[in-house]
């Protein structure tokens, strides 16, 4: 048996080698760092920098797989990775402040950080079965430790445990489902899968009962209804900086895993899949807006607006395949990608002027907190309101165009009743984002307001993060053109 082993080829792993190597170093200096905190969070973002270089570096037109077959390195996968390290470093430099204000940014938190970005990065470049729950479990085990960081918070204990429960039982479903696809095909490897059902070798009722359960487990990583119970909950409960690491950089992640598994392995079923998730996308838009317009905490408005937000996403992913009518699936899934690009953007900084906002023994999360901004700050007032007018898809910025785009899609493929009540209820959530720019503007600030103080580097990150969504909402084909370029080498 050893004289037919075949040593894997790591060249196309680099990235993924060099993040765990440096998570050991990370973890070795955090030993000795001693109060010297600032040097893990350096490290951590130039490990990410470095992880960059690398993929650039690595990056070729091929599609490459290695690890017998279990690991591919192509083009989007290597998009995908650039997008997640600067969505994480984005992250760490937002969440400094924060976290040292609340004695939270311990070697742990960077820790955890890197491995979880280690699992999405494990799943944007599975091409089997096992590597992608790897991938799922990487990212998840970290994500649930990093929710209860702060030890002292009941309130983050309990949106932990809330979202260990369910996390568990999502995992199960996926599990169930690739081991009933398993059984179908005789293969878990997704290359193999497409070409068995493609050849009519699988159990069509045996797969459709996998399918039903891989779109359940897709469905929970997405945070779409049903499975959207944990998000409230997660995004309330968990410090400010972990609930702004959820809320963008996974949700990368899970459109690769989305494409993975039922674009790459099981297109022949897309009517079939595309129909439960049609009905988790209007599902999710309908709830999203109209249960927003109730809270009164941003961090739960904003949970339940991308619960929305990814609603729109599946929209874009479910406008694929039209009968036998196989010509939009391109123009499809780069329009999901876009969307999810744009979300990830506006959520990074929606989440990074809460963080703006909160100072020690404060969290600047109820809305109440936001009367006043323009007085306090019109320059932070005004970055705010270009993203609630960009996720409320009010023209010209980043959202608006990204709504567009699928609801452009929508219509092209025959669904205009799909998207004339998915216009409807954005009319609706325009409300709730409407109501942040009412209390910057025309309510007075609280007496016990006090300056805002932040570092310099994030008010700059900042700033040109919200300038990101004006700006390429005024350009918006440079960005379509990049997923257009990975998506066209990559399918």
């Amino acid at each position: 048996m050893l004289n037919n082993f075949v040593a894997p080829d790591l060249y196309p792993a680099a990235p993924e080698i060099f993040l765990l190597v440096m998570a050991g170093v990370i973890l070795f200096v955090d030993l000795i760092a001693g109060s010297r905190r600032w040097i893990v969070g350096l490290l951590s973002v130039l490990t990410l920098i470095g992880c960059a270089a690398i993929t650039v570096m690595t990056s070729t037109d091929q599609t490459v797989l290695t690890f017998s077959n279990m690991f591919v390195d192509d083009t989007l996968g290597d998009l995908l990775k650039l997008f997640t390290y600067l969505a994480v470093i984005v992250v760490l430099v937002y969440s400094r402040g924060y976290l040292a204000a609340r004695k939270l940014d311990k070697g742990e938190f960077y820790l955890l950080v890197l491995f979880a970005t280690l699992g999405m990065m494990v799943m944007i470049s599975s091409s089997h079965f096992l590597t992608m729950y790897l991938g799922i479990e990487l990212l998840s085990l970290s994500l649930y430790a990093l929710v209860a960081i702060d030890r002292d918070s009941a309130r983050a204990t309990e949106a932990a445990m809330k979202y260990f429960v369910l996390g568990a039982l999502a995992s199960g479903l996926l599990l169930y489902g690739m081991s009933m696809i398993y059984g179908a095909t005789g293969s878990l490897e997704v290359g193999v899968v497409a070409q068995s059902i493609y050849g009519g070798g699988a159990n069509k009722t045996v797969l459709i009962f996998g399918l039903v359960f891989l779109v359940a487990g897709i469905g929970f990583k997405l945070g779409v209804v049903p499975f959207h119970m944990w998000i409230p909950d997660v995004y309330h409960g968990a410090p400010t900086a972990v609930t702004l690491f959820i809320a963008s950089a996974p949700k990368f992640a899970a459109y690769a895993l989305a494409m993975r598994l039922l674009v790459y392995g099981l297109f022949e079923l897309a009517q079939q899949w595309q129909s439960m998730m049609l009905i988790m996308a209007i599902l999710s838009i309908a709830l999203g807006n109209l249960a927003a317009i109730a809270q009164t905490n941003l961090k739960r408005m904003l949970a339940y607006s991308a619960i929305s937000h990814m609603g729109f996403m599946l929209l874009a992913l479910t406008s694929g395949v039209m009968g036998d009518n196989r010509a939009p699936a391109f123009a499809a899934y780069t329009t999901a990608m876009y969307y999810t690009t744009a979300y990830v953007l506006m959520s990074l900084a929606s989440f990074g002027v809460i963080l703006l906002l909160s100072r020690a023994g404060f969290e600047s999360e109820e809305l109440e907190d936001f009367k006043g901004l323009n007085k306090r700050s019109p320059w932070f007032a005004a970055m705010m309101l270009v993203l609630m007018f960009s996720m409320a898809g009010i023209p010209f910025f980043i959202g608006f165009f990204a709504k567009f785009s699928v609801l452009a899609i929508v219509v092209a493929t025959g669904h205009m009743n799909v998207a004339v009540f998915a216009v409807l209820l954005s009319l609706v959530g325009a409300y709730y984002y409407l109501r942040v720019v009412k209390l910057m503007y025309f309510d007075a600030p609280a007496a016990n307001a006090l300056p805002i103080q932040a570092s310099l580097d994030m008010r700059l990150l900042l700033s040109a993060n919200a300038l990101a969504v004006a700006v390429l909402g005024l350009f918006p084909q440079s960005l379509i053109g990049i997923c257009q370029y990975a998506l066209a080498r990559s399918l």
